[in-house]
């Protein structure tokens, strides 16, 4: 199976943007190297603004060259863009529902080495709760692309969540791809993992191994953690009526926090969370950090057993 990072897909994406679209900018907090925004510099630098280290007045001239009819592209590391620049990304942006795309890329615990200054494990938590701004979180390299094609169609404030570690590419290009849609990567009947980002892939593993103990788990792709796709969540609580959310983010604020209100208003069942337990990363191998804070396919078999008890009790 192809092993990509989500960045080379964003990468790669943007790069063919810049030459279907002139409009098309892209600024740096002098990271284009780790977020692949490299590919567009070198073809188009009369195009590609490096602000430094200074994500505030990256967000800045972004919103400036937005109000000059532009479409900027305003790339760093996820921690920076959602922590240090909140308050920009809140008023300059959202308030005034300007068309930035913000690409937050080294999220999630799988950063590794970079440890927990660079993990950003809250940017749903932060994003999702601001009005007018779509949060993206695509599951593998095609993914991605399909979503930094999309996020330039669309008029108004866009966050995407990118990784810097290769996953399986375990999506097509002649899969579709619509914002605020989730895709069916699995039937089943018994449970539904719903998951984001490259935690997909191993909720996949994770139906494999069920399927070989007789239980059938439905795998729902959330790309699009705002706005969320309640008609499918809906519709797969009242079918399986056990639910498993996995993410590579805090249990509190993220994807299962977004689930379970969508739950608790329409369509109370049992759930369970794969999620990072409301600590700090740290240093070590994506392979090392994955198993030892719980978000393998392991970890949402055991998670899955949990909730169909719960559901049989």
């Amino acid at each position: 199976m192809e092993m990509k990072a989500t960045r080379e897909g964003f990468g790669e994406a943007l790069l063919e943007l810049g030459r279907r679209k002139k409009k098309v900018v892209v600024l740096s907090g002098d990271l284009e190297d780790a977020t692949r925004a490299e590919y567009f510099k070198r073809e188009f630098p009369d195009r590609f603004f490096n602000l430094g280290i200074a994500e505030q007045d990256m967000l800045g001239a972004a919103v400036g060259l937005s109000l000059d009819g532009l479409i900027p592209f305003a790339c760093s590391f996820a921690v920076f863009l959602t922590n240090r620049a909140y308050g920009i990304l809140r008023i300059s942006i959202c308030y005034n529902k300007r068309n930035v795309k913000l690409i937050g890329s080294h999220a999630g615990i799988t950063v590794g080495a970079d440890g927990a200054t660079a993990q950003c494990l809250e940017d749903f938590a932060i994003t999702r709760v601001l009005p007018n701004i779509i949060v993206l979180s695509p599951a593998d390299a095609i993914e991605a692309q399909k979503a930094t094609y999309a996020m330039a169609d669309i008029c108004g404030p866009v966050y995407m969540r990118l990784g810097r570690t290769p996953f399986p590419v375990i999506t097509k290009e002649s899969d579709p791809f619509t914002i605020g849609k989730a895709n069916l990567m699995r039937d089943g009947n018994d449970v539904t993992i719903i998951a984001t980002g490259l935690l997909v892939s191993e909720g996949l593993k994770a139906a494999e191994s069920l399927s070989k103990a007789g239980i059938e788990a439905r795998v729902i792709n959330i790309h699009t953690i705002k706005p969320l796709d309640e008609v499918t969540i809906i519709d797969a609580a009242r079918h399986t009526r056990a639910i498993v959310t996995a993410e590579e983010h805090q249990i509190n604020g993220g994807l299962g926090g977004a689930v379970a209100e969508v739950l608790a208003r329409n369509e109370p069942v049992p759930l369970e969370m794969v999620a990072v337990f409301d600590t700090f990363g740290e240093s070590g191998t994506p392979e090392e950090l994955l198993k030892k804070y719980r978000l393998t396919a392991t970890d949402i078999v055991l998670a899955v057993k949990k909730t169909i008890a719960r559901k049989e009790g």
